[in-house]
């Protein structure tokens, strides 16, 4: 039997990533460490915006009414899941990038873009000069099930790396018999180190990151 896959994103992200790896015979066990809420945000005038950028789907779910008045722009987003919640948020126009927030940030320079406002999460890599937080990510208290002191963890951010890394020390869990995939560099390396076996994805998309999971998970663990 495979390890058990602990899926460690804030919903609706984890029950899909969940899904994606049934559909691949894997075992996910869903134990999201944070949950997005909505922040109050001060909207700056739609007249002197010239386009919209979002970096996570949870910006555009998240933002609220005042998104309204800028569905006329177009929508910049970092990735297909990104652009489907522009779409679903009333954006017409959506530019999709191809990698992830440094690259969103190349393609507005290459095209000149601008002014751009990025709705963005309240703990963000600085994109762009004009910026909004309209969400934050708040920690849930949750407890590891048994079945993690052998499974393979996914990290979908640096905050995630650091959370789990902290939940598994609190716990008494050997990071020797567990092994982490991560979807940057940064992500990995903030979890630091102890871990069976680190794997980071060289594209960081969730599809990707998951069929790097599968050898790890039909490995069986060292301890």
């Amino acid at each position: 039997m495979s390890r058990p896959l602990l899926v460690l994103r804030a919903e609706p992200g984890a029950s899909r990533t969940a899904a994606r790896a049934r559909a691949l015979g894997l075992r996910p066990i869903v134990l999201s460490l944070f949950e997005a809420l909505p922040v109050p945000w001060d909207a700056p005038d739609p007249a002197a915006v010239a386009a919209v950028a979002f970096t996570s789907a949870q910006a555009p779910r998240l933002a609220g009414p005042r998104l309204a008045r800028f569905a006329g722009l177009p929508a910049y987003a970092v990735g297909p899941g990104t652009a489907v919640a522009a779409r679903a948020a009333g954006f017409a126009r959506v530019v999709e990038g191809s990698r992830d927030a440094a690259a969103l940030g190349a393609l507005l320079a290459e095209r000149e873009v601008g002014p751009v406002l990025h709705l963005c999460g309240a703990d963000h890599i600085p994109l762009l000069p004009l910026h909004r937080a309209v969400y934050e990510m708040r920690s849930r208290d949750v407890s590891p099930p048994a079945e993690a002191a052998r499974a393979v963890a996914l990290l979908h951010s640096a905050a995630g790396g650091r959370a789990f890394a902290a939940l598994a020390d609190r716990a008494g869990l050997d990071r020797a018999g567990i092994a982490l995939a991560a979807i940057s560099r940064r992500a990995a390396d903030a979890a630091c180190g102890g871990w069976e076996a680190v794997a980071v994805t060289p594209e960081p998309r969730d599809p990707a990151l998951l069929a790097m999971a599968v050898p790890l998970c039909n490995n069986p663990a060292r301890r």
